[in-house]
């Protein structure tokens, strides 16, 4: 099977430091391919990724986010260059409303994000023949008017992930903005008596605001900001930590990091929204609290959770092996709906232009 993957056109694949979306395109190609399949990626130019991509494209740039005339550049680029492929998987917000008049393949959009009142609506005014996946059961109790045809969880190379050896610290994994709960971690830590180390995305000057006003005066000697890391100090920060605590503050779709973190046999303490009930095992895995006070006397029991298991979790249920499994199986269903309907449409182009026999050639004369 031929199988496109359209990237958004911010960030290369994958990315330099944070990006969420683009590293799950990077693993999910790599894993697609790793089984067998034929794939090309259409994305950045400075896209790094070791499969096949589309050439055309301009370098990723971040100024550039969310400006609707290089998004739609990129994605008429990709959708012309996929022509030649069975089925067409996209990671952008335009793409499944583009692709009503810009392809006739199979497409799949992935909803990488919540699925609020103006996507509902932008995606409702996608083609009919756009499949979309939701990436958690509880985006999709979410997604309203849009038609979720599949739920797939999201997986990571957990073969690339080093098992680290735990330690007396906890740790965060985000970027600084509100609704992933930095001050809640600092809270709880605090309440528990554990060093917290951060590890935040800070680019931005509403990012840069926030640390300023809100997360730096909470700063001392019992929490430290470490800066963005690149993927191998992640896991190193992960892998050498007692916990990862995830406090978010809103219902997010999928929360990448518990699972990175799982890899590293690092358990996770979270709150009980969006997609963390559905990743984190209570007690097996780590432990789900309401608030930094819950939080913070569910970290008592953290000798009571064994890091074998956390690995062992994302082995059986969060690996890229099986996120490619469930894309593909996706992937052959459409192709087999979609061939009788081709051999349909066939048979009336051909009834259609079938010459008629006039009467003089059948023989009956006057």
């Amino acid at each position: 099977m031929r199988i496109g993957i359209i990237a958004p056109p911010w960030i290369p694949i994958p990315p330099n430091a944070y990006g969420g979306i683009e590293s799950f395109i990077d693993v999910l190609a790599r894993a697609l391919a790793d089984a067998g399949q034929d794939v090309v990626l259409a994305a950045s130019s400075d896209s790094t990724s070791p499969v096949p991509r589309l050439p055309g494209f301009e370098a990723s740039d971040p100024a550039k986010m969310g400006v609707t005339a290089h998004e739609l550049q990129h994605l008429l680029r990709a959708f012309s260059g996929l022509a030649d492929v069975d089925v067409i998987l996209d990671n952008t917000l335009a793409g499944p409303i583009l692709a009503r008049f810009a392809t006739t393949l199979p497409v799949v959009t992935v909803a990488h994000g919540p699925l609020i009142p103006i996507e509902q609506e932008l995606y409702c005014a996608a083609s009919s023949d756009v499949v979309f996946v939701a990436i958690s059961h509880n985006q999709a109790s979410l997604a309203g008017p849009v038609p979720i045809r599949r739920v797939i969880h999201h997986g990571i190379q957990v073969e690339d992930v080093p098992v680290g050896p735990g330690g007396d610290s906890a740790c965060f994994v985000g970027r600084m903005h509100p609704s992933k709960g930095i001050p809640e971690a600092i809270e709880a830590a605090a309440i528990a008596g554990i060093p917290l180390r951060i590890a935040a995305k800070m680019q931005e000057q509403a990012e840069e605001e926030y640390f300023d006003e809100v997360v730096k005066p909470m700063l001392g000697s019992n929490a430290e900001y470490v800066g963005e890391l690149t993927a191998e100090e992640k896991y190193e920060l992960m892998g050498n930590s007692s916990v990862l605590l995830n406090p978010i503050q809103w219902d997010e779709p999928f929360g990448l990091v518990m699972i990175e973190a799982m890899a590293t046999g690092t358990p996770v303490a979270a709150t009980p929204r969006g997609s963390v009930g559905e990743i984190v095992e209570e007690g097996r895995t780590g432990f789900i609290r309401s608030d930094p006070k819950g939080l913070a006397a569910a970290l008592a029991d953290l000798a009571t959770l064994d890091r074998a298991s956390c690995r062992e979790a994302v082995e059986t249920r969060f690996s890229s092996h099986r996120m490619a499994a469930d894309y593909v199986a996706l992937f052959e269903e459409l192709i087999r709906q979609r061939r009788p309907v081709e051999r349909a449409g066939a048979a009336r182009a051909a009834a259609v232009t079938m010459p008629v026999e006039s009467p003089s050639s059948s023989g009956v004369g006057g």
